[in-house]
């Protein structure tokens, strides 16, 4: 009976709550009215942004049989290769977010050119992110003090900062500002069951977002082609000068013995014959360096190529069609949803406490 009896008091508690505020509902309509008004102002004064997506497959390699199959034709020519593929890849694609967040990569894309989708606006990517960016009203606002010091430190003679030389070891205040903007605004994930690596960039204009999306992508291929082929290109250079320097070494060879055999036809003296043969023992040396020379030439530009990582776009860049921010439906619906229960906490407790407080006051 205790318990029947204390459940009946919440129940009727619960229905004098319902009816306070349902006595209240012009107040709780209203200020959701206000909140409309409210969030139509904020949803419209933010600037659309438009997301661009592409998705790379990269080529993966642990280093241990990457160049099997060309040490055993190696072999076959008699040449050893010993551990020509035993590296291991230091860059995976867990990384490609460090990198593409770097500040030497970013900056890189300062000079990028890009166009507007009406064609009226062509720029590089430093001049429209710290130019062209469009910003909410009360952001506009709060920077026009900021701005104006600006022009008044313009006027007493100090230089602003200069965006076409940059440096990227010590990079100026609004140099680093853009840096930031373009970290926010590129992201880059990496699924780590598949390790298919998605770029998504966010920008105020579709084809500049694209634009953008396509450079980074390519960007971040040619970062890791030239880390994973470096010291393949840096041995294929030196082995280039190897077998230039072995190839002069033999034909100087040849022709020194080819003369001297046309010097000396028809004698016969031991002195003579003897010459002749170390001659001719230069050269047949000179010409087995050459030749191993040559076929370790070969070998090094087979490396080059085998080194070079393979990359499949699964999903490239393209111009979208709708923004992708901001939602005014979720603005709304969070801002009325946000006024009805602070309506109704006004209601229910806010204005006796308030009231309570008043009176505390007075005594």
């Amino acid at each position: 009976m205790q318990q029947s009896a204390g459940a009946g008091e919440e129940q009727i508690d619960l229905m004098e709550l319902v009816r306070k505020v349902w006595a209240e509902r012009r107040m709780v309509l209203r200020w959701c009215g206000y909140a409309v008004i409210f969030a139509l102002a904020v949803a419209f004064s933010i600037p659309k942004e438009y997301t661009v997506e592409t998705t790379l497959a990269p080529e993966t390699s642990d280093g241990k049989n990457s160049l099997s199959g060309l040490g055993s034709l190696a072999s076959l020519a008699g040449i050893n290769v010993g551990n020509l593929g035993s590296s291991s890849d230091a860059v995976y694609p867990e990384l490609y977010p460090d990198i593409v967040a770097s500040v030497p990569f970013l900056v890189e894309l300062f000079d990028v050119q890009v166009v507007a989708h009406d064609g009226d606006l062509q720029t590089d990517i430093y001049d429209y992110v710290d130019n062209h960016l469009r910003k909410p009203w009360w952001q506009a606002v709060l920077r026009v003090p900021f701005r104006a010091l600006k022009g008044i430190r313009a006027l007493f003679g100090d230089k602003p900062d200069n965006g076409t030389q940059v440096d990227p070891f010590r990079l100026t205040k609004d140099q680093f500002e853009v840096f930031r903007a373009l970290d926010r605004r590129i992201d880059v994930s990496v699924d780590k069951k598949t390790s298919l690596v998605t770029l998504s960039v966010t920008m105020q204009d579709p084809v500049v977002a694209a634009m953008l999306a396509d450079t980074v992508m390519y960007n971040l291929q040619k970062y890791i082609t030239e880390y994973r082929t470096n010291k393949a290109r840096n041995d294929l250079k030196f082995t280039q000068q190897l077998f230039d320097e072995a190839k002069q070494s033999y034909y100087e060879a040849q022709q020194q013995y080819a003369r001297y055999v046309d010097a000396n036809q028809n004698i016969v003296l031991r002195s003579v014959r003897t010459e002749q043969e170390r001659l001719e023992n230069e050269a047949e040396l000179a010409y087995n360096v050459y030749n191993q020379v040559a076929q370790q030439l070969q070998l090094s530009k087979a490396k080059v190529q085998e080194s070079t990582p393979v990359y499949v776009i699964v999903q490239p860049a393209t111009v979208p069609l709708k923004p992708s921010a901001p939602s005014k439906a979720l603005i709304l619906v969070g801002c009325v949803f946000l006024a009805g229960v602070a309506a109704m906490c006004w209601i229910l407790f806010g204005r006796d406490f308030y009231g309570k407080c008043r009176n505390c006051s007075e005594d």
